[in-house]
This record gives C-alpha cells, structure tokens and sequence, in this order.
C-alpha cells in the first residue's frame, strides 16, 4: 500500500512548520544565552541590542508574566535564566524583530557579566558530590549477594556510552499567533503538544483552553522533540503574548546541536556470574546518567534503562541500581529507545567479556540464557508470548550462523591486516509508557455526507507512517477505499490531554482509538442499513468494497448513498473515543508489576571487516528476524527497521559526541559530528518477518516498531570488538561507545602508534 506522506515528500508537497504562510508584520525571535557552563549573573547590558534597527523587543524573565518554569517531570528549568546559569546555551534573553538576521546579529551586541564557576560534566563526579536528579532507582529479583557463591566464572567490568545527536532534518521551530480572547495559538514542531500546551499556559499565566497547539507534521524527531521542544515553542508564544503580534523562531542546524539535549550518555559497572555451563546466575549493575543541568526526562529514562537491564536474557538474581546525575550539560532528553540502548549495551559488554574469560563465543552464553514463556524480569512481569528463541533460532538458521562464524575464522586466519568479526544481537523491548498514566489516546472521526471520512488523534507523524496506519484503520473498519480517509493536524482543541507520540505507542494507542470511534459509527451504521433494507437482525449486515451486504451478499445499497440517507435520518455521523491500555500498572514504592502490554522480540546478526594498520571498518551485512506481530503495513513497519538499525548503528560506530571540561559541545556542527552516510551502509541488510500467529494488544494484532530495531545496532560494536580481538587476542578491550576508528586504533596498538611501531607489531 502506497504511503501518502512518502509521495508528497518525494514530490516536495510535504508542508513543515517553515513552509506555513504567515501574515505580514510576523517578527522573528532568537534567544541570548549563557557563554559559560557554570555561573552567577552579575549584570546584563541590553541598551545596545535594544537600540539596533529593527530589534522590537528584548524579553528576560522579569518580562513572563505567569511562572518561569518549564520543567516538566521535575520544576527544576526555568525558560529564561535569573540569578545563574547552568550550561552553556542556557537562554537568557529573547531578542524579537523584523528579520531572523537582524536578531541574530543584535544578540551579539548583548553585555553580559557571569561569574564563571567550576562546571561538572561527568557524571561520576556529579555522584561523589551528591548532585542528583531524583534518587537513586534499584530494581532487583532473587538475592544477588547469595548467588557469587555458586558461581563458576565472576567477571567484573565497566562500559561507557556515549551521547547522540538527534539530528532530525527540521530543526526546532515554532510559529505562534494571538487570538482574540487574549488567548495564543502556536503552531510547533512537537512530539507533545499538551505538554506545550501546559507549559506555555504556566508561562503566559493562562488557563489551557486559551492556548491552542497544532502539530501538522514534524520533519523527523527520534525523541528530541518529545520535551524540548517546548521550549521554543514557549519562547514564540511569550513573545507574541507580549507583543500581540504573530511571532516565528526557527533554529539553525548548528544553533540545534549546540542548544538541545542529547541522548544520554551513561557510565556504568557490572558484575556478572556464570555456572560453568554458561548459564548466567546473577548480575549487578550501577549505572550513572549524564542527565545534563536539569531533570528533563531524565528520570523516565532512567527507569527504562533499569527495565531493560538484562536485555533479552532470563538472570534470576538481578541487582540494579541507576544514579540520575546532574551535570552542567545542556539537559539531555529522550531518544529513540529511551534509555533502553544503554542498558542492554552493559549487559552485552559483561557477556562478551565472561566469554572471553571462559574461552567460549559470546553467542554460546546468548543462546543458553534467553527468556522463555513465563520467566521473570527484574520489575516481576512474567513473558507472555515470549519469542526471544524463536527469532534467535530463526535467525541462526535462516542467516546460517554457524557457517558464516566459521567462514570469517577461516578468513581471519588467511589474512594478516584485514579481520572480520561477527555478532548476534537479541533485543527484547517493553511496549508501553512506563508512566501508566500516559497510556491513554482519544480520537474524533466524522463521517460527511459525501461518504468522505476525517480523523483527528493525539499521533504525530514523523516520518515513521503513522497517518497512514490511521487512515488504515478508518478504511479497513468502513471497509472504504483509503482515499475517502483523511488525517487531520494534531491540535489540542480536537483531541485534549494527548500523551506523546513516543514510547513506539502512537500507533497502538491512537489506533486503538481510531478503532473504537469508527466502530460506533458503524454499529449506527448497521443498524440503519437493517432498518432500510427491514432486516430485523441486524449483525446480518456487513459492509465490503464501499457497499453494503445482506448474509454476504450484495444489496446494490453504496456507502455513498447509505451515508446521505442515515443523515437525511438524523444518524449521528460522529464520534469521539477514548482508549486505555488494559491490564498494566506498576507500583514504584516496589518497583514491581506489569508495565508493558507487551514485548518486541528479535534477533540480528552483523558481520564487519576491519584494516587493522588504519583501524577503519565496513559493515559487510545485517540481518534480522523481527518480531512484526501482524504488520499493518510491510513497506512502512520494515523501512522503520531498517532506518532504526542504521541510528543504531551510527550510535554504536561512529557518531562520537565530545565535549570539554568546561562544558562546550566540540561536535556542534556537521563538520565534527560523524553520522552514517550512504558509502557506510552495509553492503548487504536483510529484514525478516517472524513467523508467528501469537496475540498482541496492539491494532488488528501487529506490534510496535519505532524503537525496538535501533537495538540491533550493538550488534555492529561487538563484530568490530571481535575482529580486534582476533587481530590482537591479548588486546584488554575496553568497552567505549562508540567504537570509532581511533578507539579501534588504540585496542589495536595501544601507546605504539607510530609507524615504525605499527610495522614492527604487524611484524611480529
């Protein structure tokens, strides 16, 4: 099936937030903000950008009229800094004018005086002088501290994670217009449009119902616009607020990466015991998140990342403990897969190294501890439909992983200065917000009098084809041609109280949604059609191919027409619906209960070579079997596994986020930020549909697909680790990500990089 979006963006029709024509007299915004990471505010000098040709108006938090506040988890960010500042592109001031240049260039003529203090930019040192988000986080199962004695094998380690850029092809933006009524209208670039809704109004010192926020579509988000987002989209609004006149704020690229929050970056120890049959008996983890200078959503992220701390793996004493530490970074934020990434590349770490120590492939410990049905996780919910082995086993001989293990041995001992490594992944992913509260969406569907259908939800598109599962929806329950079904703008006056489209749930929830108001309409439907064709029975009729049936027969009678006669009737042809996720709660005193609908299972494998004298790489292949439930849509669900794959990828390999000791972001343009292009692309990616018939809570039986396949992705970083340990098997590898080719370099040769040094190993 054809997807809408994908058409008009091929044929440059697609409209994004810059493309929305704007009224004559609309000013510009940009914002001033803090040069330095740590410090207190001795003075601000703004005489000299307010006199500048064209400057309206330059706004600091003496100006907001309700409360400076955006924080949302935690009221720990102020919109605009007071008294301190605590990262280096911490608004200060907003500068709003006649032209996007002119602001700019009059934020420069801003005086500002910062007592600059001491900044923290690693989480550790955060931890040992007790800057915290939110407590400290410990999910545990079974008794650790009993178990080492049982074990075999205890291996001890660390594993360091690095940030990611969402880099998104549309930066931050919004657009914000007032209304009469003294209300605002913003038109944002937002995965959450009640959280800027909530947020602008607490700033503006609005009731909710007086700011109006329309999404359209966003050119990409992967979690950076989840929260941050709203920021900007508070900024424009003030500032129209204030000046009554239609307000635009767009980003620059480099002013987005040097501005916004990141993936986190984690610091983590483990300790891991094994029988000496490979059977993982405990694990004990500490994990330390760069949360950056506010809470963000830091501490959701950190509790995913305890969910999903044994990955794929059934480990009956679990210890894990998560530090969510407050550093002086911009606040970092969600990112596609929310602190599950980080996690699951800990435990792959301490697998790979027990398995270097017992002299065995890591695959062997992969394979002798997945879940199976009814084991337990950490937080106490029992698998359900598990099929953590089945794609594994799919995987293994469908990919002929034992062949293709032994094929790069053989190569590897032929070649002295190219290795091939290759890696097994096993992801497993809880679908659901963990907060359970958000698992919630409404839908408005109308049905008009030419049989043409309109559907409102609370679901972003992204890029990730969720307008088109909706129209699918509508269509399939109608039994419609798609082109009757047309996706209206998110807006907050349609659909209220939206949760985010994030957590890989837009489409279950606000499928489900979509399902129930259009089942409604048809049941009204129905009963009318029996009525006009005097059916007393009326679960006799169905409707097929746009017409309407009688015991599965034809009765001439046309959607079209049914749809003029039920109005002619005064038959509702509307209908709002709302639906909960069933049967999961989570009680955070315990950190126990049920919090996912379901899981996402799969299993890939990823096979590198490396040039062991320069310490670069190329993927030769990636393949998986993934775990699609019933997929709605084949094109859609595997181009967003494969696009996932490869940010994983890019994650795992080479995109390095770096940073100084004062706190400045060194990879805040294009130029020094790597990301995977096409001549990094595996030359061969194959991904497999799981065959299975198993029941999934999500629409018409398939299964979310957002963020689960980004996992995958790790895999890449245990080929390479492979190929290096076979080049130099005493290498003590250390676990930093992402494996780029200068770290490759350094486990490869260590301190004797020098040409003769590298000659004289290669020798040798």
């Amino acid at each position: 099936m054809k997807n809408y979006d994908w058409i008009n963006h091929v044929k440059g029709e697609s409209k994004f937030l810059d493309d929305l024509p704007v009224p004559e007299g609309t000013l510009h915004a940009f914002v001033f903000t803090s040069s330095v990471a740590k410090g207190k505010i001795k003075s601000i000098d703004t005489t000299t950008a307010e006199n500048y040709p064209g400057i309206n108006k330059i706004i600091t938090y003496r100006d907001i009229p309700g409360e400076n506040q955006i924080g949302t988890i935690l009221r720990d960010e102020p919109l605009l800094a007071e008294h301190e500042v605590d990262f280096i592109g911490q608004p200060i001031a907003i500068l709003v004018g006649t032209d996007a240049d002119v602001v700019r260039e009059a934020a420069r003529l801003i005086k500002c005086e910062i007592t600059e203090l001491p900044p923290i930019v690693d989480p550790r040192e955060a931890f040992e002088k007790g800057e915290l988000i939110i407590p400290p986080q410990i999910f545990s199962l079974g008794n650790c501290e009993t178990a080492w004695q049982n074990c075999a094998y205890v291996i001890e380690g660390s594993a360091e994670s690095g940030g990611q850029e969402h880099l998104y092809l549309e930066t931050q933006s919004a657009y914000s217009i007032p209304v009469e009524g003294g209300g605002i209208k913003i038109f944002s670039s937002t995965q959450s449009p009640t959280a800027v809704q909530r947020v602008t109004a607490g700033v503006l010192g609005l009731p909710m119902h007086k700011v109006e926020v329309d999404v359209l579509r966003l050119g990409g988000g992967f979690g950076g616009k989840e929260n941050q987002a709203t920021m900007w989209a508070a900024i424009s609004g003030l500032a129209s607020f204030i000046l009554k006149l239609p307000v635009k704020i767009i980003l620059s690229r480099h002013e987005d990466m040097m501005f916004t929050g990141k993936r986190h970056p984690y610091s983590s120890d483990y300790k891991i015991g094994l029988n000496k049959d490979g059977k993982i008996l405990a694990y004990d983890v500490q994990f330390y998140q760069n949360a950056g200078a506010a809470s963000d959503l830091s501490p959701a992220i950190l509790e995913r990342t305890l969910f999903h701390c044994t990955n794929s793996y059934f480990v009956p004493n679990v210890k894990a403990t998560a530090y969510s530490c407050r550093t002086n970074l911009p606040p970092n934020t969600a990112f596609r897969g929310f602190g599950g990434p980080q996690a699951m590349f800990v435990f792959e770490c301490a697998i790979h190294k027990a398995a270097a120590q017992m002299g065995i492939d890591a695959s062997v410990i992969q394979e002798n501890n997945l879940l199976n049905e009814s084991d337990e996780f950490p937080y106490g919910q029992l698998t359900k439909n598990c099929m953590a082995q089945p794609t594994w086993y799919q995987a293994k001989n469908d990919f002929d992983f034992e062949d293709r293990k032994k094929a790069v041995s053989n190569f590897n001992s032929k070649n002295k200065l190219v290795k091939r490594g290759i890696a097994a992944m096993p992801i497993c992913f809880g679908i659901s917000f963990t907060n359970t509260m958000l698992n919630q969406a409404s839908a408005l569907v109308h049905v008009y009098t030419d049989g043409s259908v309109s559907v409102s939800t609370a679901a972003i598109e992204m890029g990730q084809g969720v307008n088109m599962k909706m129209r699918q929806v509508a269509a399939s329950i109608f039994s419609i041609d798609i082109s009757k079904v047309k996706i209206e703008t998110t807006n907050t006056t349609r659909i209220a109280n939206t949760s985010p489209t994030a957590a890989s749930s837009g489409a279950d929830l606000n499928g489900r949604a979509v399902e129930k108001a259009c089942l409604i309409i048809f049941e009204r439907l129905r009963n009318f059609s029996a009525s006009i064709l005097d059916v007393e029975d009326s679960n006799k009729i169905s409707f097929k191919d746009d017409s309407v049936y009688l015991d599965g027969k034809t009765t001439g009678l046309k959607w079209n027409d049914l749809i003029l006669k039920a109005y002619l009737k005064r038959i509702n042809l509307s209908s709002h619906a709302h639906y909960i996720t069933p049967n999961i709660h989570f009680d955070k005193s315990t950190s126990k209960g049920n919090p996912f609908a379901y899981h996402v299972y799969g299993t890939a494998i990823i096979e590198v070579e490396v040039d062991c004298l320069r310490g670069i790489y190329k993927l030769l292949s990636v393949k998986a079997v993934h775990d699609f439930g019933k997929s709605m849509s084949p094109v859609i669900d595997r181009s967003q596994a494969e696009g996932a794959i490869m940010q994983g990828i890019g994650w795992a390999t080479v995109e390095e986020l770096l940073f100084d000791e004062k706190g400045k972001y060194l990879t805040d343009t294009l130029s020094t930020y790597k990301v995977p292009d096409v001549h990094f692309t595996p030359e061969e990616m194959e991904v497999k549909f799981l065959e299975n018939n198993t029941h999934s809570e999500a629409i018409f039986n398939s299964k979310a697909i957002g963020e689960p396949p980004l996992m995958y992705g790790i895999g890449a970083y245990f080929a390479i680790a492979n190929a290096v340990k076979s080049f130099k098997t005493s290498a003590n590898f250390r676990y930093s990500l992402p494996i780029t080719p200068e770290k490759v370099l350094m486990n490869l040769h260590g301190d004797k990089l020098t040409a003769s040094g590298i000659v004289s190993r290669i020798k040798s």
